[in-house]
């Protein structure tokens, strides 16, 4: 038996056997999951680019390397973010640049340790928290 007769066989029978038989090729997948794209997305929390800059500053200040310091808080800016809410010891989590619950508690702890605005510490970038966060940054 050939080889062509034994995968022709093996691919569709008998019938198939005399001619070549090439594999299907692998369908290319265009969409962008939602997790590809979040991490590279910018969330200013409510501040403004201003605003922004001033986090920017103080993060490298302290040693923290927020990128290019644009006023646009990216996963860069919040990488450093975390690495400086974890040095501070407010537990921000994975130092991996995604603003998620961790990341969130951890500013929320943040701004009720040195600005006193009481937040509720859930994991929540809700209304109270973007403005403890805004005038933080009007406050530096």
């Amino acid at each position: 038996m050939s080889v062509t007769t034994a995968i022709g066989i093996a691919v569709g029978g008998l019938a198939a056997a005399g001619t070549a038989t090439a594999a299907p090729e692998p369908v290319q997948q265009h969409a962008a999951s939602a997790g590809a794209v979040t991490p590279l997305a910018v969330n200013n929390l409510g501040l403004s680019r201003a605003q922004a800059r001033e986090w920017q500053r103080l993060m490298l200040k302290y040693g923290f390397n927020p990128g290019k310091v644009d006023g646009l808080l990216g996963t860069q800016s919040w990488r450093a973010s975390q690495g400086y809410l974890n040095h501070l010891g407010f537990r921000a989590g994975a130092e991996d640049g995604i603003l998620g619950p961790d990341t969130i508690r951890a500013l929320q702890r943040y701004l009720n340790d040195r600005g006193g605005y009481r937040l509720v510490v859930d994991g929540i970038a809700g209304p109270r928290t973007k403005a403890a966060f805004r005038d933080h940054m009007c406050a530096c």
